[in-house]
Formats: structure tokens, C-alpha cells, sequence
């Protein structure tokens, strides 16, 4: 069965994951096992398994170290993403940078980038070619957002393309490559590629709105977290929405006078949620779309589950 063989597969990236980072220098793989064993949803590694499969590629192994580049290169973002978001907890655990300082958690995710050039290396263009595409347009992203986020404002179009480069590339790049490597003809990695950018879409905004009305204990983070920096669910009537200045609370923090939970009762009460749930649904539909050109198999119905899960998930 395709969920078995892609269990091994997770199994074999995890391996993979805790292997590669190996260090004479103690505290780098410390800090970096810390955030490996963190847990964490794997999506992207199973983005590549599964383009991989529904593709017809025969030899899981092949495809591995890819999808434990992958998500390396997620799990480095995360750490860099934790000192700029001040966040002391990540997966139900400390920071990095909580734990080991800001100097050692720069360090550790500039560690783990340099295992995605070891790892993707062996494949060659155009994977690694498509690889870095996509750590350059993550970079982007990460940029406009920061950039939106201290002018205090931020519109559709500008946070669509925040989501698009900070979210969607990966997602979009790791089906791309799973698919070429199986051989896939360029419609199939056409197809794969759209459902993958959509779900990368869909994933983001679902994960904007937990940051609103999620639940702490089970997201393993703060939620405010997002509104603090400037950035979160950004879908208005009028298209706009234009962000409230915060001192940079302890978003832990759950007082009745706290501006943070004010804004948040504010946004839960405005129907800006209900609007970004339902293009969250109109984009994970786009991605369903897509899906269905690709001839039936057990890996296409193992994507089209990632959907639901994506859209459903309250973590």
C-alpha cells in the first residue's frame, strides 16, 4: 500500500535528517537535533514522495535525500523565523535561540542550509537549479513580509505574493522535482507543480487564521504571534487592512487589558476570518482541480487527502 511504502519513506527522511548533521562542534548538532526530533507535519518531504510516486517512480530510495533536503531547508527557515518572531516555543518546545542564544541559533540555521547543498549535489541541474529558485524566492518572501510589516500595512495582492514566495515555492518546487525524477512529461509536472502551489496557498492561510483562533496547546506555539510582527489573516471587504502597532508583548500572555488579545477579538469579530476561510477553500479546490489531471492511482488519492488535511487541520 502507498501509505506503508510512505511511511518507510518518512522513516528514511528522518534518518536521513538526524544523520546528515553530524558535527565535531557540539553545540551545532545539538541545537539542530533539537529542532529535527521537534516533530513537525513532514508535508514536503511527502510532497516529493508522492509526485514521486504518482509519477510512476519505482525506487523510493532514490528520492530520498531530496525530500530530507526539503524539508531541511523548512526546518533552517524555521529556525531563522523563531529569532525574528522573538518565539520561545516552536512545536511544543523551546526556541533555538531561547535555549542557546541568538548568536548559536543563526549559527545552527546557517548549518543546516549548508546540508541542503550536500544533500541536493548528487542530483544535479535541474534539481539543484530548481532548488535554489525556490530558497531565493522563500527569501523573498520572508523580505516583503518583514518589509509590509514595518510600514504597518499590507493589501491582497502584496500578502498574496508574500504567501505565493514564502510558502507555495517550496511546496511547489518539492513536487516539481519528485515528479522529474520519476520521468513525469512536462503536463504531469505541470499538474503537479499547480497542486502543489495551490496546497502551499491553502496551507498558509490556514495556518494565518489558527494564528487567530487556533489553540496554543495544540499548535506547541503562541498564537498572536503573526499580529505581532505585522502580518497574519488579511482579507477585508475592502481588500485592506491596515495593522495596528504592538510593543512586542509576551504573546504568552492572557490578560484582559493585553492589546494583542484585543485585536484578536476584534479580528475574530470583524469576519475577516470567514473570509480568508473561504478562499482558503477556493484555493485548496483550485488544487484539486489540478490534481484530477493525473490518472488514477493510490498516490493521487494519498494528495488528494494532503488537501483535506491542510484545510481541516487545527495545528
Amino acid at each position: 500500500m502507498v501509505s506503508d511504502l510512505l511511511q518507510e519513506g518518512i522513516t528514511a527522511v528522518e534518518e536521513k535528517l538526524r544523520s546528515v548533521v553530524n558535527s565535531d562542534v557540539t553545540v551545532l548538532e545539538d541545537a539542530s537535533l533539537h529542532i529535527i526530533t521537534s516533530g513537525g507535519k513532514r508535508l514536503r518531504p511527502r510532497l516529493v514522495m508522492l509526485a514521486y510516486l504518482a509519477a510512476g517512480g519505482q525506487n523510493l530510495e532514490e528520492v530520498i535525500p531530496m525530500a530530507a533536503a526539503v524539508e531541511m531547508v523548512h526546518t533552517a527557515t524555521l529556525v531563522h523565523d523563531d529569532i525574528n518572531d522573538h518565539s520561545l516555543t516552536r512545536r511544543g518546545k523551546v526556541t533555538i535561540h531561547a535555549r542557546w542564544g541568538r548568536t548559536f541559533a543563526l549559527l545552527t540555521g546557517d548549518f543546516l542550509f549548508t546540508k541542503v547543498y550536500q544533500m541536493m549535489a548528487p542530483y544535479g541541474a535541474p534539481y539543484n537549479i530548481i532548488m535554489a529558485d525556490a530558497c531565493s524566492q522563500l527569501v523573498e518572501g520572508e523580505t516583503l513580509q518583514a518589509a509590509a510589516a514595518k510600514a504597518g500595512k499590507m493589501d491582497r495582492e502584496t500578502y498574496k505574493k508574500i504567501i505565493s514566495l514564502k510558502t507555495a515555492s517550496l511546496f511547489e518546487a518539492s513536487s516539481r522535482m519528485g515528479a522529474m525524477l520519476a520521468g513525469a512529461d512536462e503536463e504531469m509536472v505541470e499538474a503537479l507543480r499547480e497542486y502543489a502551489y495551490n496546497l502551499g496557498l491553502t496551507f498558509q492561510i490556514v495556518d494565518d487564521i489558527l494564528d487567530i483562533i487556533g489553540d496554543p496547546e495544540k499548535l506547541g506555539k503562541p498564537v498572536g504571534t503573526d499580529l505581532v510582527q505585522g502580518r497574519g489573516v488579511l482579507a477585508t471587504e475592502n481588500g485592506e487592512v491596515v495593522l495596528e502597532q504592538l510593543e512586542e508583548p509576551t504573546v504568552t500572555a492572557v490578560a484582559e487589558s493585553d492589546p494583542l488579545q484585543e485585536m484578536l477579538a476584534r479580528l475574530r469579530e470583524s469576519g475577516a476570518v470567514d473570509v480568508a476561510r473561504m478562499q482558503a477553500i477556493e484555493v485548496a479546490e483550485r488544487a484539486r482541480t489540478a490534481l484530477y489531471r493525473l490518472p488514477p492511482s493510490p498516490a493521487r488519492d494519498e494528495m488528494e487527502s494532503l488537501i483535506d488535511l491542510v484545510l481541516n487541520r487545527d495545528r
